[in-house]
Formats: structure tokens, C-alpha cells, sequence
């Protein structure tokens, strides 16, 4: 917990600051109570703590009126410290939400690896909630609960002997019990996050898988993964909630056992004492029935924490964990100005994975110039999606280098190597609002010509103009209300709309027909023409016309060439050729 105070302001300490004085005006104005209340007592037995003069009725209006004044001060007080404590609170859990939400952003897919996307999502709210709580709750009870505790021990200091031996009994029993309980708990605590993220993990796949569950008919498999997750958590929960109910009845006994031992003692006391004695010890014990009060009750407010910091300093140590997770891929000085562009090259690029036991890429070397349209082409899982998001920086390569425009793709910060690639991945990506700011997104910037030519050349035109609104159509999250083959048309005009100098496809054009696939293929080489094309694709009728032609096969380049060379120099390019090709095809190929 201490590691988060970093993010706190001198606004937040200042606020803090004012809530602590405030806290010790309300426990000063609680504890002067019992003072008047001492007055009252002896004016009630017709003695004066002043030479042992009579009091008038007047008298106990007066003091009664200063025991209403201080009930109202200390409301009031009370009223002020929530309002500064919660202001802290509140900006403190949007200032941590926030450093989560950028510091994720700013995650390679190598750290996202290590955190579920469930678990992130709980880090950043139900985490988040837990510490916001603690911060709310203990800028007023951890720092009044002790105030309140010493200054009434200060109170009743050098009174009977009998009644502080009670008091301290009875507190040193309550901490024994609490500290038994908390030790019982504080494991379960993080179990309950742990499944609190498990929960959020399958919950989510439901709801995006839902079409594969009902097709496959596995609502009951899902249904029962989804109740052993919910019943182990509500056991764990239910044992956290009977373990910690018990602090209630426990603080229960102790307050109505320390007030009977006040009487108890009190009664012998008095029934010991003389006639002189007897008011002033009736007084004192009055007045150490409140002060004894106080001091439980501020016990009471520690065992209140004590329920809440074990879940709270757990939720800490989670959000500490994303935001001091050390970033792999860092943006480099920056690149002002290349004297070539649209050029990519690979020198001797070797890649592994970083929990990988084997290199996925081995020696690959290559240089795609301005304007070239070049494909990478192989069996699943040979490595070339791999190789392109080397290009992007989503993974560092491990040895060799990557170079775009002449430069090391290390040496330029991020957001300069993003805008001079236009990416679109294997799955088409659409996020909820409209056509057009999903075409727009990001700081494409792209005015309303080069959008609707992005639509033009993607191939999106026609089924755009059919949406009620055109440009301004509902999408839904994920583009729910799209089809596989729209959705990736529309991810493909987003890429044309940023105008870069390098567009990469991952296996884009495999959603569309291929009819579809040729037209947008033409259109990108006549409208794009001074753009560099890298096409990820399992066709070969895909990358035929490419300029050229690289086969992959286990994360080696195993021909390079056109399409026409590599039918008589690969035998590998020729193997996927006659899957896929007629021997009419592959002649007039």
C-alpha cells in the first residue's frame, strides 16, 4: 500500500491534513462531554465541585446546553472530514485507474501474456474499489480510533486502579480475538480476489463465445465450469463472512462486560467508602463509564479496519504488480526525419517467444523497397504473423535487426513507427460507436474524401450506403452488427485512411470471397501504388500478382521469388500451388 502513495498529490496530503485536524476537534469535543456530564451528576446530588455550594436548576441547563454544543460541533466536524476524506479517496482511485489504464496501453503483448484480461479488468475496478474503501475508512478511523483511545487513557489517568485494570482486560482480550480472526482470513482474501478474476474469465468467454456454446450445444459444460468457479468462491466468501461475524458479538460482550465491571467495582467501591467520599466517587465513575466506552468503542473502530485492510492491502499488492511490471519494449530517441521511405529490411532476424524453448524465426533476411507489393506465404504456424509483428514492434526481435525507412525499428518511439504503418491483423477488430470514427480511429485525422476513398478501395462502398445513416451507422461492440467479411473490410479502409507508407495484411483478405479479394487486391495497386503492400496470406490466389514472393517453412525462408519462379525453384510453394490450383490454373498461371 505504501507504493501507491506515490501517485498522491500535495492536494490530496493537504486535504488529509485538514481531515486529521478536524478528526482531533470532533474526539476533543466527544471527550469533553463526559465532563459536563461529571457536573451534571454532582449538581444532581445537590454538590458543588466548587467549596460545596448549591447549584441552581440554571446550572444544569447551562452545562447541558455545552453537552448539546459539543454533540453538534462534533457533528458537524464529522461532516467535514468525510467531505475532505472523501475527496481524497476519490481522486487517489481515479489517479490509480488511470496510471493502470496507461501503463497497460503501454504493454507489449509479452506482459499482456502475463495477466489475463479478466484479471486486468478486475485490477482496474474491483482492486481499485478495495483500496478506494481503505483510503475512506482509514483517514477517519485509523487516525481517530488511537487519538481517541490515548486522550481518554490521558483522561482517566490516576483514577481507581480497579476500573483501568478492567478496561485493559477487556481490550487486550478484543485485540487477542481479532488478531486470531484476521489470521484466519487474510489467505481467503486472496483467494476471493484470485476467484473474483477466474469468475470475470469465464463470464467473458460465455458472452463472446455464446454463438460456438449454442452450436455445440455445451450450455450445460459451460454452466458447470461457470458453478464450480461461483460455489468455490461462495464458500471461500461464506467462511470469510462467519469468521469475521464474530468480531460483532465479541465487541458486543466486551463493551456490556466492561460496563458491568465499571458497576460492579464501582458499587464495592462506593459501598466501601465514607460519606465524604461518596459523590466524587459516583462522579468518577460515570465519567469512567464514558471515557471506558470511548476507549472500546475506538477499539471497535480498529477491529472495523482490521475487516477491511486484509482485502485492501491484497487488492494493493495486485495493482502493484501490473504497475511495476517492467516494460520490455521501450520507445527509442526518435527518428526526425528518413531520407528513404517505405522501405522495410530484415538483417540476419532470428525471434523466440519469451517462455519459447526454440527460436520461431531463424536467420530471416530480406529488403522490400518503396511501392513493392511482397507476401509471406506457408503452412500454419510457420512463423508469419511472427515476422510482421516484428515489423510493428509488438515483440522485439531476439537477435538480428528489423529496419523500416533505413532505421532500426528500436531507434524510433512508437507512436512515430505507427504512423507510418497501416495495420490490419488477422482478426477484424471494431469498436462500438459509428462507421466513421471506427475508419477515423486513432489520430488518422482523415478528413471525409479520404475516408470515403478508403471505403471505395476497400470495398466497403456498397454495403455502406445500404446502413440507414451511411457513415454515421451503429456499430455494436466488436461489430456484433457486421458480417466476418464486412468487419474486415471495414478494418481495411481504417488502415487505408491513415495514409501511411507501409500497409501490412495478416491473413486479411481470408474473410472475403474471391472475387471480392481480387477487386480490393487491384484497387490497392493502382490507388496505392506508392505504398508499401507486406500480405500475410494462406491462398495463393492472394499474393499471385505479388512483386514478391516469400515461403516460409519452420521459421526459415525456404524460396524467394515470383510466383512463376517459385512454381519450378520451391517445391514447397509448390506443394500449397497444387493444393489449391487446378493443372489449367497452374499452366496459364
Amino acid at each position: 500500500m505504501l507504493r501507491l502513495l506515490k501517485y498522491t498529490k500535495k492536494k490530496d496530503w493537504l486535504f488529509a491534513l485538514l481531515a486529521i485536524g478536524f478528526i482531533v476537534v470532533q474526539v476533543w469535543l466527544d471527550l469533553k462531554m463526559p465532563d459536563y456530564m461529571n457536573i451534571i451528576t454532582q449538581i444532581a446530588q445537590g454538590k458543588s465541585h466548587m467549596g460545596g455550594e448549591a447549584y441552581k436548576l440554571s446550572d444544569i441547563w447551562g452545562n447541558g446546553g455545552k453537552m448539546l454544543l459539543c454533540a453538534l460541533g462534533s457533528m458537524a466536524s464529522s461532516v467535514v472530514t468525510s467531505f475532505f476524506v472523501v475527496n481524497v479517496a476519490a481522486d487517489f482511485s481515479a489517479r490509480i485507474r488511470e496510471n493502470l489504464y496507461v501503463k497497460v496501453q503501454s504493454f507489449s503483448n509479452n506482459e499482456i501474456s502475463k495477466f489475463s484480461t479478466a484479471s486486468l479488468i478486475t485490477r482496474s475496478t474491483n482492486d481499485v474499489q478495495q483500496v478506494q474503501t481503505l483510503i475512506t475508512m482509514g483517514l477517519q478511523l485509523m487516525i481517530k480510533a488511537p487519538i481517541t483511545a490515548v486522550w481518554a487513557i490521558v483522561k482517566i489517568a490516576g483514577k481507581q486502579w480497579q476500573w483501568s485494570a478492567a478496561v485493559a482486560i477487556a481490550v487486550g482480550f478484543m485485540l487477542t480475538a481479532i488478531i486470531i480472526i484476521i489470521s484466519l482470513v487474510v489467505q481467503k482474501f486472496k483467494k476471493i480476489q484470485k476467484l473474483t478474476d477466474d469468475l470475470n474469465r469465464v463470464t467473458r468467454e460465455n458472452l463472446t463465445g455464446i454463438r460456438v456454446i449454442r452450436a455445440y450445444n455445451a450450455e450445460n459444460y459451460q454452466k458447470d465450469k461457470f458453478e464450480g468457479i461461483n460455489e468455490d468462491m461462495t464458500k471461500t466468501q461464506l467462511f470469510t463472512g462467519r469468521v469475521m461475524a464474530f468480531i460483532g458479538p465479541i465487541m458486543s460482550m466486551v463493551m456490556n462486560g466492561i460496563a458491568l465491571a465499571i458497576y460492579w467495582i464501582g458499587a464495592d467501591l462506593i459501598n466501601k467508602a465514607t460519606i465524604m467520599e461518596f459523590p466524587t466517587l459516583f462522579g468518577d465513575m460515570v465519567v469512567y463509564m464514558a471515557y471506558g466506552m470511548q476507549i472500546i468503542a475506538s477499539f471497535m473502530m480498529l477491529a472495523m479496519m482490521f475487516m477491511i485492510a486484509p482485502r485492501s492491502l491484497v487488492s494493493a499488492k495486485r495493482i502493484n504488480e501490473v504497475l511495476s511490471t517492467e516494460i520490455s519494449i521501450k520507445d527509442g530517441n526518435g527518428v526526425s526525419k528518413t531520407d528513404i521511405q517505405g522501405t522495410v529490411e530484415f538483417k540476419n532476424v532470428s525471434f523466440r517467444y519469451p517462455d519459447g524453448q526454440s527460436n520461431v524465426l531463424q536467420n530471416i533476411s530480406f529488403k522490400v523497397n518503396k511501392g513493392e507489393t511482397v507476401a509471406f506465404i506457408g503452412s500454419t504456424g510457420c512463423g508469419k504473423t511472427s515476422l510482421v509483428n516484428l515489423i510493428t514492434r509488438f515483440y522485439d526481435a531476439t537477435s538480428g535487426e528489423v529496419l523500416v525507412d533505413g532505421y532500426n525499428v528500436r531507434d524510433y518511439k512508437k507512436d512515430e513507427l505507427s504512423r507510418k504503418i497501416g495495420y490490419v491483423s488477422q482478426k477484424a477488430v471494431l469498436f462500438s460507436g459509428d462507421i466513421q470514427s471506427n475508419i477515423n480511429f486513432g489520430d488518422n485525422d482523415a478528413d471525409i474524401s479520404a475516408i470515403e476513398k478508403a471505403i471505395s478501395i476497400s470495398q466497403s462502398e456498397e454495403f455502406v450506403k445500404l446502413q440507414k445513416n451511411g457513415l454515421e451507422a451503429h456499430v455494436a461492440q466488436g461489430g456484433q452488427n457486421f458480417s466476418g467479411g464486412q468487419k474486415q473490410r471495414l478494418s481495411i479502409a481504417r488502415a487505408l485512411a491513415r495514409k501511411a507508407e507501409i500497409f501490412i495484411f495478416d491473413d486479411t483478405f481470408s474473410a472475403l470471397d474471391y472475387k471480392t479479394d481480387k477487386i480490393l487486391r487491384n484497387a490497392l495497386k493502382t490507388k496505392m501504388k506508392d505504398s508499401t503492400c507486406i500480405i500475410v496470406a494462406q491462398r495463393i490466389g492472394t499474393i499471385i500478382d505479388a512483386d514478391q514472393i516469400f515461403v516460409i517453412d519452420n521459421g526459415e525462408i525456404v524460396g524467394h521469388g515470383t510466383h512463376k519462379e517459385l512454381l519450378n525453384t520451391c517445391d514447397t510453394y509448390k506443394e500449397i500451388a497444387q493444393s489449391q490450383l487446378s493443372e489449367e490454373e497452374l499452366k496459364n498461371a
